[in-house]
């Protein structure tokens, strides 16, 4: 019998797929049933009837619009990469820029069936380094004959778009968009004759020489009129025509790429007749912009994120390598002192290309490790390449901490302070890109964030009631207001703060800028500073002269903290919740369990750091004495999903309990049949030294699980 796929699936292990959103395959037979199946129990799909095209491993060879793209994700699912991937240094091979977004087209139509190429354009990161991380075998295709490439996996190319560069470079992306739309490559006159030449007389599918129009406006006006309902609407492409990074996951999801400046008004319209037709919340702007400020403040007006990736490559092979995110433990702190608490920002971590290439040298500079640094690392990665997070988790210490950039995920830009503009101050168009914010930072382990540049109290309240998982918010004090701008905390649960300096250009800077408020330091309080280098000035080899230099302004009183602990420390100072389970003499105990209970309470939802009961019979518990009296009012506990295990190891049935003395005990929550990956508790506040999680109904395999719990209180 006949069956017809409704959905594009991947091929993947259970315990891999399920663990990231569970997913359900529809198959309709032909005399009109419908079955459903859980995707993580699909091993292998094959194609019988010969009315679908299989590649040469027989894998179903897809359209653009068969992809499998979940309403949670960034971006589509795709198969698992190949047991070899074919490379090529593009570099090396001497390939034009217009050779480069072909082979860029190529790749991503390839690879939506299953990644099997690799490309190396940017080398500034050793080769192996990012293919290393992802586990992949990988077989090189001579820079000599590049074109080879294109002859490996011509039977999956149905012809071409002819443009002509010389009219406008914007035809460039043009031509990638249809040929995205359509399984063709883009290529001018000299590249098809290449293409002769290499024995591929592909047929010229679309010929856009004869078009006259010149201008960009014109150009996506087309664009726009002609292809624009075709291409899916959840990612757009924003990249010079001549930069061929991002090509490849544009082309493989149908997605529409421009380039188009804000600054001009015509253009800005097409920009956001566009914009208009995504969704706040789900979809994105991948790439960059003509020019930064105005290009992330025209997406942010309609609630859209832009994640900046104009250097990005091999997203189509990175994104389908779909692990879970191994964050690493936070280690505890000590009590709070009157002392001076000092942390500081490296930055610009929020491009991924930055964390793909500068930050994959600057991260193994000697210096990192020495002080408290607080890096900044974009949480899209969860999706488009969570391995590379891993790479950088796997190798943090303890001093280095993990922070999310503007404004959480990607790019949004509420207030512009270099030209005294609001983008957005209404709670109700950033409010969906909270909620895709919480989401991402929460998977990523990033529990800062830095706004660009400011927002309103009505948008920091959205944060507060949005992004439970943030520790604290930071905005940018560009001097550019009559006086500094102020700290403020928002229902008594999130602060902003402002950092003083921001994008700093030495440590002298720094050191000049704290030393403002640490010549005022009386010790009879505790004083927080805090502030933000760039790093193309001051990496972590430069920034732990501030050790000294900070030391030198009060002997003896200064001490340089992460972020975490940062807010940690201010929070508990001025008689607001933090987690009580960072302090350095909690002491925890359990029932029968692995490893030692400290496990339940370590900042991480890695399975390596999980506590698990040894007892099968569904039940075990976590206790926490904190060895002092605090107002708890919330305990959140996040599951065994959140490790990335199946769902149906979450616990289902506990309670939460308190305890002045260790003796009595106050139910504070009652949960039955839980679902959820994260049961985030708030409660009326109990004075309570004690906490304890008691699970009666673990996961179906009988064990109860904690990937992590926090405990919220305040004196």
């Amino acid at each position: 019998m006949k069956k017809i796929f409704l959905l594009a699936i991947i091929l993947i292990g259970a315990t891999q797929l399920m663990a990231q959103q569970p997913a359900t395959m529809i198959t309709k037979l032909n005399n009109g049933a419908t079955l459903r199946t859980d995707v993580g129990e699909v091993e292998k799909i094959v194609f019988t009837d010969t009315l679908y095209t299989l590649n040469a491993d027989g894998d179903r060879i897809l359209e653009a619009n068969e992809l499998c793209w979940p309403e949670d994700r960034l971006l589509p699912n795709l198969l698992p990469p190949a047991s070899q991937v074919k490379t090529l240094d593009m570099s090396a091979a001497g390939l034009s820029d217009e050779e480069r977004v072909m082979f860029c087209t190529l790749q991503g139509i390839v690879n939506r069936t299953r990644p099997r190429i690799l490309l190396y354009n940017h080398n500034e990161e050793p080769q192996n380094t990012w293919p290393s991380a992802h586990s992949l075998t990988t077989s090189v295709v001579n820079k000599s004959t590049p074109y080879d490439m294109v002859k490996l996996f011509k039977d999956e190319i149905k012809g071409l778009v002819l443009y002509d560069k010389t009219k406008s470079e914007h035809y460039g992306n043009l031509a990638v968009t249809i040929a995205g739309l359509d399984r063709l490559l883009p290529v001018t006159e000299q590249i098809k004759n290449k293409l002769i030449a290499n024995g591929m007389d592909f047929p010229v599918v679309e010929d856009l020489t004869q078009l006259t129009m010149t201008s960009a406006t014109d150009i996506y006006t087309y664009l726009y009129d002609n292809y624009w309902s075709r291409c899916n609407h959840r990612l757009l492409i924003s990249e010079r025509p001549t930069i061929p990074y991002v090509h490849d996951i544009g082309a493989a999801c149908g997605s529409a790429c421009v380039w188009l400046d804000p600054r001009k008004s015509a253009e800005a319209k097409v920009l956001d007749k566009m914009l208009q037709d995504m969704t706040p919340g789900r979809d994105i702007v991948l790439g960059w912009y003509p020019e930064e400020r105005s290009g992330v403040g025209e997406a942010t007006k309609y609630g859209l994120s832009s994640v900046p990736a104009d250097f990005f490559e091999n997203t189509t092979v990175y994104s389908a390598v779909n692990k879970p995110v191994r964050t690493a433990r936070v280690p505890k702190r000590p009590k709070l002192e009157n002392k001076i608490y000092a942390t500081v920002y490296i930055s610009d971590g929020d491009n991924i290309q930055y964390c793909q290439h500068a930050m994959a040298k600057i991260f193994n500079q000697s210096g990192r490790g020495q002080m408290a640094m607080n890096w900044t690392i974009s949480p899209a990665l969860v999706d488009i390449a969570p391995s590379m997070l891993n790479y950088y988790y796997s190798r943090a210490t303890n001093n280095d901490c993990f922070v999310s950039g503007p404004s959480g995920l990607g790019y949004a830009m509420p207030y512009d302070a270099h030209n005294y503009l609001y983008y957005n101050e209404s709670a109700e168009v950033i409010t969906p890109y909270v909620k895709l914010t919480q989401r991402y930072i929460e998977k990523a382990g990033l529990r800062v964030i830095t706004i660009w540049d400011n927002i309103s109290s009505e948008q920091r309240k959205v944060f507060a009631e949005n992004c439970p998982y943030l520790y604290g918010l930071t905005i940018n004090d560009w001097e550019r207001q009559a006086g500094r701008l102020g700290a403020s905390t928002t229902l008594r649960r999130l602060s902003t703060v402002p950092l003083y300096p921001c994008y700093a250009s030495g440590t002298n800077v720094i050191t000049d800028f704290f030393n403002r408020d640490i010549k005022n330091f009386k010790g009879t309080a505790p004083m927080f500073v805090t502030g933000q280098v760039t790093v193309w000035d001051v990496g972590p080899d430069k920034l732990v002269a501030l050790n000294e230099s900070l030391n030198n302004l009060s002997p003896g009183n200064v001490k340089i903290v992460r972020a975490d602990h940062w807010f940690s420390y201010y929070n508990e100072a001025r008689h607001l919740p933090f987690n009580l389970t960072m302090l350095e003499d909690m002491v925890a105990t359990s029932s029968p369990g692995r490893p030692n209970a400290d496990y339940a309470a370590n900042g991480s939802t890695a399975q390596a750091y999980m506590w698990t009961s040894r007892s099968t019979d569904g039940t075990g518990w976590v206790q926490f004495d904190f060895n002092d009296t605090y107002k708890i009012n919330r305990v959140v506990i996040r599951h065994a999903e959140t490790a990335g295990l199946d769902p149906h190891l979450n616990s289902r049935d506990f309670t939460i309990e308190t305890s002045p003395d260790g003796e009595t005990w106050t139910t504070a929550g009652t949960f039955v049949g839980n679902t959820a990956p994260v049961t985030d508790a708030t409660f009326t506040a109990v004075n309570a030294r004690y906490v304890r999680v008691n699970v009666t109904d673990g996961g179906t395999d009988g064990h109860v699980r904690f990937a992590d719990i926090e405990v919220y209180g305040s004196h």
